[in-house]
């Protein structure tokens, strides 16, 4: 079976269409629950995320901020596992239509097996996998496995990538280019790093595929922000931490459906 790496170049050039930038929601599986972690995808693409990031928690996130790292945590202390993972992409693509993807670090996928993940993620209706600790030119395997599969390729590229490593990575990658719009980890901030737009503008003079900024993005101004230059906006740690001051599961899902709705505003320029 091939996976959705075509819906989710459609979903992003629809964007485009309309003269707006993608909302793409990130959400750990396995947290709170399974269950849980599900109804909150939904509730993202409900809400009006157009795409979305399914972590794969794991025990040394080296690019996830405190927030990230606690609901990995809550998801592993439950058990979670692949086999969750993709029942989250299968049961939240079928309940919605929308392009899902996995991100993940690399160890999971060595260690399950390349041809049994792009195959089980692909199966499951995967859109393709965020691969932020990857290095292209270790990638060869991965890359050729996903291609089998229909699904998207995705790496991150910095503000200190330089122009000659920019051009590598996007000649790898497929489906999206993630710009990391700062040196660090995961988590809301107070503004928009500087080097985002200056970063995307480098990237887009290597490739034509969209290029989607995240790490800081938190609030419908800074999407509106970002919106104003990049293809796509990616927000991760600001649903997260509605759903960890959440008075329960269902108060969680409900927040992460109107944060959607908020960002949904922003990267439409309403705000």
């Amino acid at each position: 079976m091939s996976g959705n790496v075509r819906l989710l170049s459609d979903t992003l050039a629809a964007a485009k269409e309309e003269g707006r930038s993608a909302l793409i929601a990130y959400l750990p599986a396995g947290f709170p629950t399974v269950d849980g972690g599900i109804e909150a995808v939904k509730a993202a693409i409900e809400g009006g995320a157009d795409v979305v990031e399914v972590g794969l928690p794991h025990s040394d996130p080296v690019l996830d901020g405190p927030v990230i790292q606690t609901a990995d945590d809550i998801a592993l202390c439950g058990g979670v596992r692949i086999a969750d993972v993709m029942r989250t992409v299968r049961e939240a693509h079928a309940a919605t239509g929308a392009p899902i993807l996995v991100m993940t670090y690399w160890n999971p996928i060595d260690r399950y097996g390349v041809e049994r993940f792009t195959a089980e993620l692909a199966e499951a209706g995967g859109a393709g996998c965020i691969l932020p600790d990857l290095p292209v030119q270790e990638s060869a395997l991965w890359r050729e496995h996903a291609e089998k599969h229909g699904l998207a390729t995705v790496f991150v590229v910095a503000p200190s990538s330089k122009d000659e490593r920019l051009a590598e990575i996007t000649a790898a990658g497929s489906g999206f280019v993630y710009a990391a719009s700062l040196m660090g980890v995961t988590g809301t901030r107070a503004s928009v790093s500087s080097q985002a737009e200056d970063l995307v503008r480098r990237t887009r003079a290597t490739t034509d595929t969209p290029v989607c900024v995240g790490l800081g993005v938190s609030n419908p101004a800074q999407a509106a922000e970002v919106a104003r230059f990049a293809d796509g906006v990616i927000v991760g740690s600001a649903f997260v931490k509605r759903m960890l001051d959440a008075s329960d599961d269902a108060a969680g899902v409900e927040a992460v459906r109107a944060l959607a709705g908020e960002l949904a505003k922003g990267v439409r320029g309403q705000v």
